[in-house]
């Protein structure tokens, strides 16, 4: 009841601020009508964008129906066909998601990391922490696809790469999933990424295999085994409600449907480099022509659409 009290409080003091915002920007203009000032104009042009970003984020709020939407979320970005090519576009959508978290102020964690042979990553796992983090980026489930000149192709050729993007809500933990010690395989192993001399010497990372469902989860954050191992275990523990949720709820499982195989056909989203600028999501048919723009973060039209159309 604690959590719930501060998220209201939270979502209180947003709409204190946007009312304020509005007054404010309201005041401006009767300014601005007496006095034509070009300054006094360039705070009104930059307070109304913040305003519209500002009211477009509270209306998402407005759109949730989901159990789990308030709580915070696992995502797991992985490369698809493409090679080279997929493993550059995975790092790409893992800082897209890393500054869209930035911008609404959620708290970013990577709990495991495999790096690309070449470039890129072949893997990462991270949470999001805050009010609505699951509701918002379940949007994002599925596969993703990009068109560009590829900067690893010596005759600039035009590619289309693949990542696949998965989402769990990262559940409480009064929910009750029982997990047996004998069902799991614990493997332990250097951790392959930065964070010092310790990291890398010593078997700190963790992987955990379930066995009756062969759900595999790993973690090398942490310094420490013990950290490691309780965090791939919160993992499981949310991958694994997530299957529960899915088997009680086949006939009207849209995320089942949407992780196809990680290809041409099955893709949520195209983001165009070449020959031209667009970014389309194929299941609300939203675009924007400000491609930089939406690997820079600007996710939020696209979840808003979603969510309006229940697509997730």
């Amino acid at each position: 009841m604690l959590k719930e009290s501060a998220q209201l409080e939270g979502t209180l003091t947003d709409w204190k601020a946007l009312e304020e915002l509005h007054e404010n920007l309201a005041t401006a203009v009767e300014l601005y009508e007496e006095e034509e000032d070009a300054e006094l104009l360039a705070e009104i042009e930059q307070d109304c964008r913040k305003l519209s970003g500002s009211v477009d984020s509270m209306e998402i709020l407005s759109l949730f129906s989901g159990e789990h939407d308030t709580s915070d979320a696992i995502v797991a970005i992985h490369p698809g066909a493409g090679g080279t090519e997929s493993t550059d576009w995975a790092s790409m959508l893992y800082e897209m998601y890393r500054r869209w978290a930035t911008d609404e102020e959620y708290k970013l964690q990577e709990l495991d990391r495999l790096p690309g042979e070449e470039a890129g990553i072949k893997s990462v796992t991270f949470s999001v922490q805050g009010y609505h983090a699951y509701g918002k980026l379940k949007t994002e489930i599925g596969v993703h696809r990009l068109v560009r000149i590829s900067p690893f192709d010596a005759q600039k050729r035009r590619h289309t790469s693949f990542a696949s993007v998965f989402v769990y809500a990262d559940i409480e933990e009064d929910i009750d999933i029982d997990i047996k010690t004998d069902d799991l395989k614990v493997d332990t192993y250097r951790a392959s990424g930065a964070g010092g001399q310790h990291v890398n010497t010593t078997d700190s990372a963790v992987r955990i295999t379930h066995l009756p469902s062969g759900i595999v989860v790993q973690c090398q954050n942490e310094r420490s085994q013990h950290k490691n191992r309780s965090t791939a275990m919160k993992m499981l523990k949310a991958r694994l409600f997530d299957l529960e949720v899915q088997e009680r709820n086949k006939e009207k499982d849209v995320q089942n449907a949407q992780k196809r195989d990680i290809a041409w056909g099955s893709q949520i989203r195209s983001y165009v480099l070449h020959p031209y600028q667009m970014v389309k999501d194929h299941r609300t048919n939203w675009e924007a022509g400000n491609a930089q723009g939406v690997l820079q973060g600007a996710l939020n039209p696209f979840i808003k659409a979603a969510l309006s159309q229940k697509v997730c």
